[in-house]
């Protein structure tokens, strides 16, 4: 019997066996530097926490309610407490399952009732390790657990610009509203004068129904505008979580805001940055691992059924003291002959799996290089684009003064200041249009490079 045990645990110390694929990180497919300069010094989006890339107190409040409340990042959050109990699940069947048992009996023994009490420990069945198959399992379980928890960052980073970008698009609701509020309120006035004018007749039809539909326009542009801001406040609700706090308000102006320039680094530093491309390896590091159970299946699987080890006796009293000491145990190996080609369907899976997990790698690599390439794109371009809207509308601004100061010395008709009305207005809404998208730019810049996870801010 002690040979038997010593042979049990010989075969459990060589349980190390595996068949896993060496692992190797893929090649990145693309290029090995950004397509548009980024900036030459600044700290880097992974070591700029959030609270310090955005400098306004009142978005960094929502950014912490958000945190606290969002659905999507709590679903992220318990996907990883799932997947680290299923890791767990995977662990446990590197070990046995161990019971204790109790037990009396009478018997009659020539013709004298005789009472057996035994008490022990029991192994039901242990499959021993020793090709490495459950390890595998385990070592594809560690990795799921480990892709699972790179996607609740990934989570938090998205959430965060998505916040950020909500609330600049209300700031520019807010910029937009106030403008066209006052637009409003001037072609108001125009319309009564020129209504009076027409009455007395001082102004042509033609000019009335001009300063008319002028009037009509931006009263619909300013029911476009309230509808889009409550569209904006009912998303950000949806990301903090819960209502807006009845205390929100924006700076009412795009212009005022500013964000740290980042500098992009290079392609293999954004990969080592971006949660999501730590999750696609992740999975791939699991798919690879199944391939080695796959292959350990193919072997023997050696079982320990039925091991018993403990003591009886007649007396309860002498049950631990004076009682008999007994083992048992079964070593059995089952071995496969024919399964229909299972086995080897399981590991053509398996591979296939791998292969699937690889190119999904390789994409996220790619979708990457893809968000920074853009949001530099933007980054190199919106700042000419917003100082050439300004000065667009700087010139409109002094078009309609002088055609109003025109107008009113009977130099040019009614229509010309129409016209500069209109186009101010235009010029405007598209200076506002572009500043947003500027600064949602460099929110997109900041979450494409890595920024918006750091331990200290979860």
């Amino acid at each position: 019997m002690k040979k038997k045990l010593t042979l049990v645990l010989a075969a459990a110390a060589l349980g190390g066996c595996s068949f896993i694929p060496t692992y190797e990180r893929p090649a990145a497919p693309v290029a090995a530097a950004f397509p548009y300069p980024g900036a030459d010094s600044g700290t880097q989006a992974t070591q700029l926490p959030w609270q310090e890339f955005f400098p306004d107190a009142r978005l960094r409040e929502l950014i912490t309610i958000a945190l606290a409340n969002n659905r999507d990042l709590r679903v992220a959050a318990l996907n990883v407490e799932q997947a680290r109990a299923q890791y767990d699940i995977r662990r446990a069947d590197l070990y046995p399952t161990v019971s204790a048992a109790f037990s009396g009996a009478r018997t009659p023994v020539n013709g004298v009732n005789t009472t057996v009490y035994s008490a022990g420990f029991q192994i039901s069945s242990w499959e021993i390790d020793f090709f490495g198959r459950i390890r595998s399992l385990s070592e594809a379980g560690l990795a799921q657990y480990f892709a699972t928890d790179e996607g609740r960052k990934a989570a938090q980073i998205t959430l965060i610009a998505a916040v950020a970008q909500n609330w600049l698009a209300l700031v520019a609701d807010d910029e937009a509203l106030a403008l066209t509020q006052q637009t409003l309120a001037t072609r108001d006035e125009s319309l009564r004068l020129t209504k009076l004018r027409f009455d007395n007749g001082a102004a042509s039809e033609l000019d009335f129904r001009a300063a008319e539909s002028l009037t009509e326009n931006a009263r619909a542009s300013l029911a476009l505008l309230t509808r889009s801001r409550a569209a904006d406040l009912n998303s950000l609700a949806l990301l903090l979580g819960q209502p807006v706090p009845t205390s929100f308000q924006t700076p009412g102006s795009t212009e005022s805001i500013r964000f740290a320039d980042l500098p992009a680094g290079t392609p293999s530093e954004v990969l080592i940055a971006r949660p999501d491309v730590r999750q696609a390896e992740q999975l791939l590091i699991s798919a690879n691992a199944n391939i080695g159970a796959a292959r350990a299946a193919f072997f023997p699987r050696i079982t320990l059924t039925g091991a018993v080890a403990g003591t009886a006796s007649s007396e309860l009293s002498g049950l631990f003291k004076g009682g008999t000491w007994a083992y048992a145990g079964t070593l059995a190996a089952a071995q496969t002959i024919f399964d229909a080609g299972r086995n080897r369907a399981t590991l053509e899976v398996a591979n296939v799996s791998r292969d699937i997990a690889v190119a999904q790698y390789e994409k996220a690599i790619q979708s990457a290089f893809r968000e920074v390439s853009d949001a530099l794109a933007g980054r190199a371009t919106f700042g000419t684009q917003v100082e050439s809207l300004r000065k667009s509308t700087e010139a409109e601004t002094v078009r309609y003064r002088l055609s109003e100061l025109r107008y009113n010395n009977g130099v040019s008709s009614y229509l010309d200041l129409l016209d500069a009305q209109r186009s101010l207005y235009t010029a405007q809404l598209a200076l506002v249009e572009t500043r947003l998208s500027q600064l949602q730019n460099q929110v997109q810049l900041y979450k494409a490079l890595g920024g918006g996870w750091m331990p200290s801010s979860s």
